[in-house]
């Protein structure tokens, strides 16, 4: 019984890698469509560095370049961006991102989640003003004497921050069109940059208990699953 247990859970750990990466290849190929040069294309320097971060070999990296951008010979990779607002169970409100190559297929498969979930899906606006639309860099400090968070914050340009977690990794805020600006501000300043995404962040997200909250993740869990679902924001605490 251990045995099945370990393998079945290597199987979940090997089907969770494969989705990240399937999203990863899908941003990078997205991304390259406004120019395959990260320095002068912010989107495609961040999903690059998050393809690095999870470990992406490099001629996938490359691969998906040349696909979005046409540079392999065929068709550059197009995908629209498209968001669906809602609520989760338990009445809490949800935002996901999708990225699609066909728009009728993905609006079946979310309306789907959302009724064998429980949840409830919504039209636009009909949650995203309880969200704030921010940039989010997640970053790990330089060792230096003294640093203080809020500082270097002020110091980046960043308009907001999370408390550090207990290795020290802290979430600046931006605006959206700061990202970009502020990441290469931290990095300046010795910082390492982990993550750099746009988000959506609850204003004043809800902290079901017990069984709803089990209800509410498995429903999560499902959502994301979904090969078209890029990120998925949620009001929970």
């Amino acid at each position: 019984m251990g045995a099945q247990w370990k393998q079945k859970h290597r199987e979940l750990a090997a089907n969770a890698k494969g989705r990240i990466m399937t999203k990863l290849v899908k941003e990078l190929q997205s991304a390259a469509r406004n120019g395959v040069d990260p320095a002068t294309n912010p989107r495609l320097r961040m999903a690059m560095d998050a393809a690095k971060k999870a470990s992406m070999s490099k001629e996938t990296l490359e691969r998906a370049i040349k696909k979005g951008s046409g540079q392999d010979g065929g068709n550059a990779a197009q995908f629209d961006t498209v968001f669906y607002e809602g609520f989760a169970p338990h009445q809490v409100p949800i935002i996901v991102e999708c990225l699609t190559d066909n728009k009728n297929r993905t609006a079946t498969n979310i309306r789907m989640l959302f009724s064998r979930g429980g949840g409830q899906l919504g039209v636009s606006g009909s949650v995203s003003w309880d969200f704030d639309r921010l940039g989010a860099a997640e970053a790990s400090p330089p060792s230096r004497p003294g640093l203080d968070p809020e500082e270097e914050a002020i110091e980046a340009g960043a308009d907001e921050l999370d408390p550090p977690e207990d290795d020290g990794t802290v979430t600046f805020y931006t605006g959206p069109t700061e990202l970009d600006r502020v990441v290469k501000a931290l990095q300046a300043r010795g910082w390492t940059v982990t993550a750099a995404n746009l988000i959506w962040k609850a204003k004043n997200p809800v902290s079901p208990e017990g069984d709803k909250r089990n209800q509410v993740e498995d429903f999560l869990e499902a959502v994301d699953g979904d090969d078209d679902v890029q990120a998925v924001y949620v009001g929970l605490k």
